[in-house]
């Protein structure tokens, strides 16, 4: 999962990235400031999210593609959707929910803040702990691995996510 050197992560969807990577304190807020990316922008509601048919949710499929390009808080709020969409508290949303905290331990760790990075991380591992083998195309036991290391190393790359596409 994790990609060493400038390979280009894969994309899993055609849609266009914003504007901008959001970064608080650097750029206009994407949903609240009119210079933003997304402003007046509707939230996107979602159809129950089908566990079994994961590979044709769009919006799924675009929060990885923004998560693997650096755009980690963009990636929560797309994943966002789909969490609501699989129901919070069940088995998949929090393995998303997991996921959504994982991107946001990316940004805090691309800010400067480590310990924050490194608690934001644990508690979406910990989503995610009884989980085995492959789920929503996410190698899981991979995925806890390079998010520890990520945390763990300075000078780590940060993680990529290769969905195995069934």
């Amino acid at each position: 999962m994790n990609s060493p050197g400038k390979t280009t992560p894969p994309r899993y969807t055609d849609r266009t990235f914003p504007s901008y990577r959001f970064v608080p304190g650097k750029a206009p807020h994407p949903t609240r400031d009119p210079e933003g990316h997304s402003y007046n922008k509707p939230l996107e509601k979602l159809e129950p999210f089908v566990v079994d048919q994961w590979q044709s949710c769009d919006e799924y499929l675009y929060g990885i593609d923004l998560f693997n390009h650096g755009y980690w808080w963009e990636a929560h709020e797309a994943l966002e959707a789909v969490w609501v969409a699989a129901g919070r508290q069940t088995e998949t949303g929090l393995f998303i929910q997991g996921l959504i905290q994982v991107s946001v331990a990316h940004l805090k760790r691309f800010q400067g803040f480590n310990d924050v990075a490194k608690r934001m991380a644990t508690g979406g591992l910990d989503k995610m702990k009884y989980i085995k083998g492959v789920y929503l195309g996410v190698d899981v036991t991979a995925f806890r691995h390079d998010v520890k290391l990520y945390c763990a190393n300075n000078d780590q790359f940060p993680v990529i996510i290769k969905l195995v596409m069934n």
